[in-house]
């Protein structure tokens, strides 16, 4: 099976919280995050995401993401774009699918559209976006979206709409997406109701980091709302969204971590510093539970576990940006065994 892998974007900071997302970033800065993307497209891999949030990390700053998935499909050539759990409730599905047609014109039919119902109320209190407490009534929200948007990709006239939550009158969308007959729609997580609408609408399902057992679970819960949906699990792809640490050495991986955990602002656990510090060559299992972190034949073991569960796109926060030592590593060394 190949294997795609995908880099996740550090769009922004969390300095002094050990094993978020970006760890090693001291300070957010758009022209470092942006060459790091460009270098991920020449290294080859095979997607580019940036997160869906308004207010996150250091200072609550962070990059928007659909503007900063604009400039990618600028300053990019062949990786596929994608917004991580793109969230419903920050754009009305209507402009959702006149930004997203665009978008894949413009980057020659490369976005993947990774939908979802939003799930920090927070940041969308604090914009003034509509928030919705219960996640049953988000997911019914976000499946009208979903509908209205690819009517809008595929009309042939003009579609009027009328919904339970949004409504069109006499709309285009054109030049639709380059994708026929739609750019392909993800979906994540584990809510039934989410499963229920993937099995029915969607091309692929990404999960957040958890242990095998628990993406097992998940994978059995999914196949079962696709046999509810007369569906077969294999033709939806399965994405998994992780961290990683990878160095050529124990020594070096010792060194990365070490690093990260200068920047926590609480103790590590045993575990991580046992092995920080030299006492244990044992792979920190607070890490490998859910995060690949190793030498390359560890971390290519450990993707290697994860592909015999049919998981065929792995999405990478690499826990040493903005450093790319990891990057160009991973690139080198483990790619090349999933092509």
């Amino acid at each position: 099976m190949h294997i795609q892998f995908g880099f996740c974007l550090p769009i922004f900071a969390v300095p002094g919280n050990a094993f978020f997302r970006t760890p090693n970033y001291a300070e957010l800065d758009a022209a470092t995050t942006l060459a790091m993307a460009r270098q991920a497209d020449v290294l080859g891999y095979d997607s580019l995401w940036v997160a869906d949030h308004l207010m996150l990390g250091k200072d609550e700053a962070i990059l928007e993401g659909w503007t900063t998935l604009a400039a990618l499909a600028g300053c990019t050539e062949q990786a596929r774009l994608g917004i991580i759990h793109y969230s419903n409730p920050m754009r009305h599905p209507s402009m959702t699918a006149k930004m997203t047609a665009t978008l894949d014109q413009l980057s020659g039919g490369r976005l993947i559209h990774f939908f979802d119902c939003g799930n920090n109320r927070r940041e969308h209190c604090a914009y003034g976006l509509p928030w919705d407490e219960a996640a049953e009534e988000r997911i019914a929200r976000m499946e009208e979206a979903l509908e209205l948007t690819i009517a809008l990709w595929q009309a042939a006239e003009p579609l009027d709409f009328r919904g339970r939550y949004y409504q069109l009158e006499q709309a285009w969308c054109k030049p639709g997406p380059v994708q026929q007959p739609h750019p392909p729609v993800w979906l994540g997580e584990a809510h039934p109701l989410m499963l229920d609408l993937c099995a029915r609408r969607a091309q692929g399902w990404n999960t957040t980091p958890v242990s095998l057992p628990e993406l097992d679970r998940r994978l059995q819960a999914l196949g079962a709302a696709c046999q509810r949906a007369g569906r077969s699990l294999k033709d939806i792809e399965k994405s998994f969204e992780t961290q990683i640490l990878i160095a050529p050495d124990l020594a070096g991986l010792r060194r990365s971590l070490s690093q990260i955990l200068a920047r926590s602002t609480s103790p590590p656990a045993e575990d991580l510093a046992a092995f920080a510090q030299g006492r244990t060559d044992q792979l920190p299992p607070s890490l490998t539970e859910s995060f690949l972190i190793g030498t390359p034949d560890q971390v290519a073991a450990q993707v290697e576990a994860y592909s015999q569960r049919d998981i065929a796109h792995f999405m990478l926060w690499f826990m040493d940006a903005p450093e790319a030592g990891g990057l160009e590593l991973f690139a080198r060394e483990v790619m090349p065994r999933f092509r």
